[in-house]
């Protein structure tokens, strides 16, 4: 018997997913305000009605819009339901969810760990909490590479924000950089620049990385000081540059 689906939320992730989903022989049911569901999705009327019926719930709305998802969701469960909570959300949010969820729904904490357009359900996702195992042995046979945590909801997420916090960092200094050069006439010559560090990094870069920014501190404070004024006189706001310096003053201190 094919696995029934509840997918909360129809936009770029959620839509994808339930997409997927269908042509992976689940019956998929739908709900978004905003988004009519995609070919072969029974759409709901509302979220309790899209749930009814579903043995797991994706709720892949915003981390804003997390509890009001579960409390609109939640009555149309059934005892034991999988509430997949996969919205981008701090610990605190999806431990909110659990304690919201009573007895009724059984929440996991997952996190997509990777862009989802170019792989959909087959992107990687982390999942812990109560429901971690159940949903991944669902969605797992489905395409979706499931990685269970031994460990409470709120798990997943930390996870998944620390490797934001380098990640989402790193896109942020490439678009400050990048502006910058633009600005100073050398944006080609930078791109290659970054292209040819990323390509060369391996797996001692990261301890190069941190010894270099503590064992020269004080020198690299002053030199992203001077970056920082170079970019106020270009007109970028020296943001990541700012925050680099106040980073490499932490750790001279310390």
């Amino acid at each position: 018997m094919s696995p029934v689906i509840a997918v909360l939320g129809l936009g770029e992730a959620g839509g994808r997913f339930a997409t997927d989903l269908v042509a992976a022989g689940a019956t998929v049911r739908g709900y978004d305000p905003r988004v009519d569901a995609p070919p072969g999705v029974h759409q709901g009327k509302n979220a309790a009605e899209a749930c009814t019926g579903a043995g797991v719930v994706l709720s892949v709305n915003s981390a804003a819009d997390a509890l009001a998802a579960l409390e609109q969701g939640r009555p149309g469960c059934a005892p034991g339901t999988v509430w997949g909570e996969l919205n981008t959300a701090a610990p605190a949010v999806k431990e909110a969810v659990l304690r919201a969820a009573g007895e009724r729904v059984v929440v996991a904490d997952v996190a997509i760990m990777a862009p989802v357009p170019p792989r959909g359900l087959a992107t990687p996702m982390t999942a812990s909490g109560p429901g971690a195992r159940a949903f991944a042995a669902v969605l797992g046979p489905l395409g979706t590479p499931v990685e269970v945590l031994d460990g409470p909801v709120g798990l997943a997420a930390t996870r998944k924000l620390l490797r934001s916090v380098f990640y989402k960092g790193l896109a942020a200094a490439a678009v400050e950089a990048l502006a910058a050069a633009e600005a100073a006439g050398l944006a080609d010559w930078l791109a290659g620049n970054i292209a040819d560090e990323l390509v060369k990094a391996d797996a001692a870069t990261l301890d190069r990385l941190v010894t270099g920014s503590r064992t020269h501190a004080v020198r690299r404070r002053h030199e992203m000081q001077a970056a920082a004024e170079l970019l106020d006189g270009l007109g970028v706001p020296a943001r990541v540059a700012r925050a680099s310096r106040d980073w490499l003053d932490d750790l001279a201190a310390g």
